[in-house]
């Protein structure tokens, strides 16, 4: 199994797959690397180098009681990227993985080729009056409560219903995506995924003022988790050479429900 030591000891799982320009992807919460199962396989037979990670506290990297935030979280990546002497990368961030890819590229710029934001958190998913769309306090707090709760029925819940728009009429559920959401979740630290919940409240909006290199925003219509009018528009507006791809009736979790058509998207825009 590959790990790698961040300098306050945490050990870190990551694949790395084939050869070529490096693709690295982080995943949203309470995931793992396994998430990208869909475009690991698509892009390592289109010829690129794969690669993802299991964020601290998630999957088979260490659960360490503190440094569950963004900056560790980024700090980890960066670890990562210059132990593999990564360069002319491209980085795809889901959700909570959006906001630490753009903290990452932000930072890092001399490593990094381009960027993709899907259903990215980006640049802030809290309701206030700047963002009347965004989601309210309780919301956040219930999210709190189901991890200290009943963690494993709150993980199936969380599929079952508007992870991947599973809730929503003439949705076909699939059991198999489900199950593998709660495995996945079920694998990581309560405490870590407590923590992220404060990394969903922060604004990245400094983060993506200082992204040059051109950056992707794609987002589906119908995401409950992240609502399409609380980040997409403004994200696109503040980035300097971004653009946007919405998906009508696509859910939060569509890189796993639509990969069959968000895989060509990201290919396309790869190689523009």
């Amino acid at each position: 199994m590959s790990t790698i030591k961040t300098k306050d000891g945490v050990n870190i799982f990551y694949k790395d797959w084939g050869s070529g320009q490096p693709i690295v992807f982080s995943h949203g919460w309470p995931l793992t690397a396994d998430d990208w199962d869909a475009q690991m396989m698509y892009f390592l037979h289109q010829g690129y180098r794969v690669i993802a990670h299991d964020r601290r506290g998630h999957g088979r990297s260490d659960q360490p009681g503190t440094g569950n935030d963004m900056d560790h979280w980024v700090a980890d990546l960066a670890a990562l990227t210059e132990y593999l002497d990564l360069r002319d990368a491209i980085h795809i961030g889901h959700s909570t993985g959006g906001g630490e890819v753009a903290r990452y590229v932000a930072r890092h710029q001399d490593r990094v080729a381009k960027a993709v934001l899907v259903a990215s958190l980006t640049p802030n998913m809290y309701r206030s009056e700047e963002n009347p769309a965004g989601q309210p306090p309780e919301w956040f707090e219930a999210i709190r409560a189901g991890v200290l709760g009943n963690r494993s029925e709150f993980f199936r819940f969380v599929p079952e219903n508007p992870f991947y728009g599973y809730n929503l009429d003439g949705a076909k559920p699939s059991e198999a995506v489900i199950a593998n959401w709660w495995r996945q979740g079920m694998t990581g630290g309560a405490l870590a995924h407590y923590a992220t919940v404060a990394s969903w409240l922060e604004d990245y909006t400094e983060d993506l003022k200082k992204i040059t290199v051109p950056v992707l925003v794609m987002h589906g219509e119908a995401d409950q988790v992240v609502p399409f009018a609380s980040s997409v528009p403004r994200a696109v507006k503040l980035l300097k050479n971004g653009s946007l791809k919405t998906y009508p009736g696509y859910p939060h979790g569509m890189l796993t429900t639509h990969a069959d058509v968000l895989n060509p998207d990201l290919l396309a825009f790869i190689k523009s």
